[in-house]
């Protein structure tokens, strides 16, 4: 454990969002969770696209678990508690006759700022189809020209993979369908394109040979992506041993690409650390940071559904200044400020 004071500046008003400050998406469900939000940008206001993750009001002597149908309307399984192929040791999972389900769901739910401190609710985007059947989750939003391209962690009974939609207005949103097929999460696209192509981060994950560790690949348009490159993995003994993964999208530096990620231990604590990549070739790290950016230090990032976590995904970006809004323990939407100097100096 270090004793390094990290680097974040929290708001004083932390958490800027709870569970009991969001309205549940129909009458038959309770919000559990709200995190992980990405950021935006948009009609001189602060965007916020947050997870909102909900369970099912439970009856007694039944288990019900939501899922979405293929037209992206709720549908209840319910199952009696006593049928022997029902298996609910795990409190995020249950398994019946095979076929594993979360006991939450997720979808994304639009919040807009005048201050970016207080924030007010404005519509919400639900998973459909097959492969987003157990809800949509942890979406980056990059504004690559006039387009925002939304990539999130698309979860169903076939796996965990990243669907991509896009938008130039906010009311009308194109499906492109997955453009990672599965274990893959944590995708997070370049703002601008390096040498006429699009890049992007994301995470593989293997749990048999390899790990959990940060990749880069390319497109030539966006939504078909090659190339794959590994740029950084785990390390023994450090805040990121267990798994790393992307954060939002790189901020653009004269020094670098600067990615704030998060980095996972084995006891599931989450941290944030930096890399800095090329500027030509991102797949070369120039820097990375020994020790976390920011920790899990405040009560609300010690003690909620998932405790000792920091996760962001989000942040806008004003000269030296990053604002990040960010998940503490995996149950509220916080805010802090860096400097991108700080960062740079702690990376050196």
């Amino acid at each position: 454990m270090s004793n390094m004071k990290d680097l974040a500046i929290r708001h004083s008003n932390n958490p800027i969002l709870s569970p009991e400050n969001v309205s549940p998406s129909s009458a038959e469900m309770v919000v559990e969770c709200v995190l992980n939000p990405g950021v935006f940008i948009f009609n001189n206001k602060i965007w916020l696209l947050v997870r909102v993750a909900e369970r099912t009001v439970q009856n007694t002597g039944e288990v019900t678990v939501p899922i979405y149908n293929e037209e992206g309307g709720l549908k209840m399984l319910k199952f009696k508690s006593n049928d022997l192929k029902l298996n609910k040791e795990d409190p995020r999972v249950i398994n019946y006759n095979g076929t594993d389900y979360l006991t939450t769901i997720s979808h994304l739910r639009l919040f807009y700022s005048e201050d970016g401190s207080t924030f007010h609710e404005s519509g919400n985007l639900f998973g459909a189809g097959k492969y987003e059947s157990y809800g949509i989750e942890d979406c980056r939003v990059s504004q690559i020209e006039n387009t925002y391209y939304l990539s999130y962690t698309a979860v169903s009974s076939h796996g965990v993979s990243v669907g991509l939609q896009t938008t130039t207005n906010w009311t009308d949103f194109k499906r492109h369908g997955l453009i990672l097929p599965p274990h893959n999460k944590d995708c997070a696209l370049f703002t601008s394109k390096i040498h006429g192509k699009y890049y992007a981060l994301h995470r593989p994950s293997s749990p048999e040979i390899g790990g959990n560790y940060l990749w880069l690949a390319e497109s030539p348009d966006g939504l078909h992506w090659g190339n794959h490159k590994c740029i950084a993995k785990t390390r023994q003994g450090k805040f990121d041993s267990k798994r790393l993964g992307a954060g939002a999208s790189p901020i653009k530096t004269p020094h670098g690409w600067l990615e704030i990620y998060h980095g996972a231990t084995e006891t599931n604590r989450y941290c944030l650390g930096a890399l800095l990549l090329d500027l030509n070739d991102p797949s070369i790290v120039i820097a990375r940071s020994e020790e976390p950016i920011m920790e899990p230090l405040e009560l609300y990032e010690k003690e909620g559904f998932l405790g000792n976590v920091v996760f962001t995904n989000g942040h806008i970006v004003k000269d030296d200044e990053i604002i990040i809004y960010y998940g503490a323990s995996d149950q509220y939407v916080c805010q802090a400020k860096f400097s991108i100097n700080d960062i740079l100096k702690h990376l050196t």
